[in-house]
């Protein structure tokens, strides 16, 4: 069975075959879900999806790419969300450098206050970093950010920040793109990482792996992340893909404290 730990349930795009879709992710073994907030309506959602299925769980937060539009009233509705019993997690929340959708210092603000706000709440974080290493890194220490702990959901950097992360007592977790025939290096940080701090996601309907790129990205999808770690870990996709089930699954519930 496996967690797909990070896949935005309320896209649009889903609107068409949204029981279907979901059926295909269980009937491939995925038993739970996490469903994102990127920014106040979409952490609302995130909230009432969660509420509806037994097996969606949901975060809550702003994406970088939004925290220009926060109002002054955002952060007292995300603490309300956050009283709800399955919201497992502040997140998305961090740095994009590479769109500046929103100012940069605009972003750096914003994540020293969301993860203030996290520690408050006594949730783990949910980190997007893109081609922001030193300023994320420097802020989540600042903030003393391990103490509410995390997840650096879609890992693409390189094994030194890998490294940094897994010191402040984050976990590590993986998507569709270590599929990619260029993740070379990405695939060197796989083996790295210890089975204890490993996570799997697809972000879907975003970063579909091979051999579906291209088309709409989806839940049951991530056994293809699971296989490819199984096969880079441990030298085979099959006899391996339950062991890494099995880790990620563990670990999965030991951080968002899913129990059931």
């Amino acid at each position: 069975m496996l967690i797909d730990t990070h896949v935005h349930l309320d896209d649009p795009r889903y609107d068409a075959d949204w029981e279907a879709m979901f059926q295909r992710a269980q009937e491939a073994g995925v038993e739970r879900f996490i469903t994102i907030g990127c920014d106040l309506s979409t952490s609302f959602s995130a909230v009432r999806l969660a509420t509806e299925r037994v097996h969606v769980y949901a975060t809550i937060g702003v994406h970088p790419h939004e925290v220009k539009r926060i109002e002054s009233n955002w952060y007292t509705e995300l603490s309300h969300l956050a009283q709800q019993p399955k919201v497992v997690a502040f997140g998305e929340i961090g740095l994009d450098y590479h769109y500046d959708h929103s100012p940069r210092d605009v972003q750096r603000q914003r994540f020293r206050e969301q993860i203030g706000l996290a520690q408050s709440l006594k949730l783990p974080l949910v980190i997007h970093t893109r081609e922001a290493q030193d300023d994320t890194m420097a802020i989540l220490r600042e903030e003393q950010a391990e103490r509410s702990g995390g997840v650096f959901h879609c890992f693409s950097e390189d094994l030194s920040f890998a490294k940094q992360a897994l010191d402040l007592g984050f976990y590590l977790s993986f998507s569709g793109i270590i599929t990619f025939r260029n993740a070379t290096q990405l695939r060197e940080v796989i083996r790295s990482v210890p089975d204890d701090r490993l996570l799997i996601e697809t972000d879907a309907p975003y970063l579909t792996p091979m051999p579906f790129r291209g088309k709409r990205n989806e839940s049951a999808y991530v056994t293809y992340v699971a296989k490819q770690i199984a096969e880079l870990k441990y030298g085979d996709s099959s006899t391996g893909l339950t062991r890494v089930a099995e880790l990620t699954t563990n670990n999965a519930r030991r951080l968002f404290n899913i129990s059931s």
